[in-house]
């Protein structure tokens, strides 16, 4: 037989390809040994860590709702008194809103937002390396004050005056204010790096029509964040100058208000619910087309739904204030906007009932999870819708009926979506499967369990039964369901303790994975699992929407990026057409060093408002050693 004539032609491809290869990754390449560690600002290696931190603190959070509920399950108890109660209940809320649920979220997005749009690296990856080491440390600070008995006990909300300096005497409140703003400006830092990445280095011929919803989901929350998030930054940097320097924002004998700090924490604490679940519900809309085998039913209909809950979550805070005392006429228009909010939801349910209906569905565990969230999200979106009424939530308010309400809007709502969507990129981030046997016992460990949990709660508070007590009298009806409770988490405990014995065990032992193992359509798959440090060898043209799947036989490619300098290239906002080629920072210690000098000087603020001048001269230092021109392009970005 003849050898083909192509046969030195492919030969010489192959050589060329690997030769880019081989330069592409020693351009991009994170150094080995400790400095790499601390130096890289590959997105993939920080989303990675964010992800592994962000669950390190849900699994704290955990311990302590289960103490919480040990607690709870028998009337007198003496496991726990008021005082340590109220901080591990303090605890146990911050940690899973402020540590746990928003990061995670951004994290996810950190990682996998470039690879879907199709670009080398996140916009300002700096930024994005300082930003983890700030939000760990902010992390660290509230756990090790807890562990110094320091830990904040003013409920997660810190509501004045009890958080104030009349009766929030020591730092326990100050740790709570100040662990606000290492969060808030780690979150605040990624979401201008989502946008910027989203709106400017989309692949070419990705237009806005063609983007990934999980992308548009995030790119929704990143504007959330940037509007929402300044609010609480100022409320808590209120309360710490009222504490420290002897303000008085909420003291009304000196002209201050009480209420000014529910509206300021509200009008970011209710967009922070739709921060959270706005990431899950793009998670689902991406992850069920291949499991339901064909396209999402509506795409239009769920980008606009998305953005339509994002405008309508600014007009809902005032839902948690009936019984403030506020006039009637303004609670009847919060009552509308929270019953209207539920319409973009029902799209988007709607949607994904019809992608299922006339798909053919593969049950694997990540569409298990997708199930039980669609499930647990109509409960807590009707309880939502209920306690949207004034008469009603005048009756509920502060009782566990509210508690139930948030967990399976929070839990259903945002941890069953991030769940599923742990088992669907988890060969993206680590090459490997995960065992599919393990993931469906757990998928049904914490579906029973979470439901028998939180479900007879609703009626605990029906019975009256008030939130933030350490213990109850026995002669109350709430003994038998409080036990039930506690014996309910027993079985969501093993649950997640058995999610997390997969993940463990796969990321060593599981199945090597393919590139694309579940025949998805969007961009990350189109690369290797897990992703070199330079993502794509060549940028992918995008010409639908579902790019992997419409060019089966490969992707085409932009060319003209150099090998040896860090570049991306720039596209347009609506159109996403080449504009221009941008250089992306190298690798460097000083977002390190600054999130350090940071650190000292928020940490020493809480102990002297001096901290504050003295503490900027390092962190000045440090931002000019990140911006001191190097004499590349790529130094200098």
């Amino acid at each position: 037989m003849k050898p083909s004539a192509a046969a030195p032609e492919q030969r010489d491809i192959d050589v060329e390809r690997a030769q880019l290869t081989d330069a592409l990754a020693e351009t991009w390449k994170t150094p080995s040994g400790l400095w790499g560690a601390l130096a890289t600002v590959d997105h993939k290696i920080i989303g990675r860590r964010y992800i592994f931190t962000a669950f390190v603190f849900l699994a704290l959070g955990g311990v302590l709702a289960a103490l919480m509920r040990i607690q709870l399950a028998q009337p007198e108890a003496r496991l726990l008194g008021p005082d340590r109660y109220n901080q591990i209940f303090t605890m146990h809320g911050a940690n899973m809103m402020f540590l746990f649920a928003v990061p995670v979220m951004e994290a996810v997005a950190v990682y996998l937002a470039p690879l879907m749009v199709g670009t080398r690296n996140i916009a300002f990856p700096r930024l994005n390396a300082f930003s983890y080491w700030i939000y760990l440390a902010g992390g660290a600070l509230l756990w090790i004050a807890f562990a110094l008995d320091m830990g904040p006990d003013v409920g997660w909300f810190a509501y004045v005056p009890l958080s104030g300096p009349q009766y929030g005497t020591g730092k326990r409140a100050d740790i709570w204010a100040q662990m606000i703003t290492f969060t808030e400006i780690s979150a605040l830092a990624v979401a201008v790096e989502l946008v910027v990445t989203i709106f400017k280095q989309r692949a070419p011929g990705m237009t806005l029509d063609r983007i990934p919803v999980f992308v548009w989901a995030m790119l929704v929350t990143s504007f959330l964040v940037i509007m929402a998030m300044p609010a609480i930054v100022l409320a808590s940097t209120s309360l710490i100058l009222d504490r420290l320097v002897g303000t008085h924002f909420y003291n009304p004998a000196e002209g201050g208000d009480v209420l000014l700090w529910q509206h300021l924490f509200w009008f970011f604490g209710h967009p922070e619910v739709y921060i959270i679940f706005l990431p899950a519900v793009g998670m689902v809309s991406t992850m069920i087309e291949p499991f339901a085998r064909r396209p999402a039913f509506g795409y239009l209909g769920l980008v606009m739904a998305l953005i339509a809950t994002g405008i309508l979550a600014f007009g809902l805070w005032v839902h948690h204030m009936f019984v403030a005392g506020l006039p009637r006429l303004g609670d009847s228009f919060f009552t509308a906007s929270s019953m209207a909010i539920a319409i973009p939801a029902g799209i988007q349910i709607f949607c994904w009932l019809a992608t299922l209906w006339d798909g053919r569905p593969v049950f694997k565990s990540p569409l298990l999870f997708i199930i039980g969230f669609i499930i647990t999200f109509v409960i807590g979106g009707l309880t939502g819708v209920m306690v949207a009424s004034v008469p009603f939530d005048t009756q509920v308010h502060d009782t566990y009926f509210v508690v139930a309400h948030f967990h399976y809007v929070l839990i259903g709502g945002a941890v069953f979506p991030l769940l599923g969507a742990v088992h669907y990129w988890f060969p993206k981030l680590t090459g490997r499967m995960m065992s599919e046997a393990l993931g469906q016992w757990s998928f049904w460990l914490i579906f029973v369990g979470f439901n028998a949990t939180f479900f007879p709660m609703h009626i605990l508070g029906l019975e009256g039964m008030p939130r933030r007590i350490y213990t109850y009298q026995p002669d109350l009806p709430w003994h038998g369901l409080n036990l039930f409770v506690s014996v309910s988490a027993v079985i969501l405990t093993a649950g997640f303790l058995l999610f997390f014995i997969n993940v463990m065990r796969s990321a060593r032992f599981g199945e090597i994975a393919l590139d694309n193992p579940w025949d998805a359509p969007t961009l990350e798959w189109a690369t290797t699992s897990p992703p070199p440090s330079y993502n794509f060898a060549m940028i992918p043209v995008v010409g639908s929407l579902h790019p992997v799947w419409d060019d089966r036989d490969g992707l085409p490619v932009a060319d003209g990026l150099r090998t040896d300098r860090r570049e991306l290239i720039v596209t347009t906002l609506a159109t996403a057409e080449p504009q221009a080629r941008e250089a992306s920072p190298q690798n460097s210690i000083w977002p390190l060093w600054a999130a350090i000098a940071t650190t000292i000087m928020l940490i020493w603020s809480i102990f002297s408002p001096w901290a504050v001048v003295w503490g900027s001269i390092p962190a000045a230092v440090a931002l000019i050693g990140w911006f001191w021109p190097k004499g590349t392009p790529e130094d200098e970005s």
